[in-house]
């Protein structure tokens, strides 16, 4: 089978995966987007914050798959003939991950101005 380049290969060629690196940067650029009609001062506190919600936000994406592909549970051996099963690791590390997350995205969502801020449809009905 020939490529687009006239060159042989298995099948279509497939778009590159990113890189975790990547993938953070990206996520970074975008959190970034949201912020950047903040004052110089509110700037330099967010930006920890999507760096760290950025990182956590790929993280739980890669555990995310880890646990649809393996599952929620892994088997253990108590002793020699004691088996059971347990919450995974990566179970474990994916909720205590997903509460931190959600912690820095509400600090982050706190700081976001005013007139970026999406109403609910409730308070939009209160504000009449």
């Amino acid at each position: 089978m020939r490529r687009r380049n006239g060159k042989r290969g298995k099948g279509m060629a497939t778009k590159k995966e990113k890189t975790k690196e990547q993938r953070i940067k990206t996520e970074k650029t975008r959190l970034k987007g949201i912020f950047k009609d903040l004052d110089e001062n509110k700037r330099k506190l967010v930006t920890p914050l999507i760096e760290k919600a950025a990182f956590m936000s790929i993280e739980l994406d890669d555990l995310q798959a880890k646990l649809e592909k393996d599952g929620w549970t892994s088997e253990y051996q108590n002793g020699q003939n004691q088996w059971g099963t347990k919450k995974s690791p990566e179970a474990e590390t994916y909720i205590a991950l997903s509460k931190n997350y959600a912690a820095v995205i509400k600090q982050l969502t706190e700081l976001v101005p005013a007139a970026k801020r999406k109403t609910s449809r409730l308070a939009a009905l209160r504000e009449e």
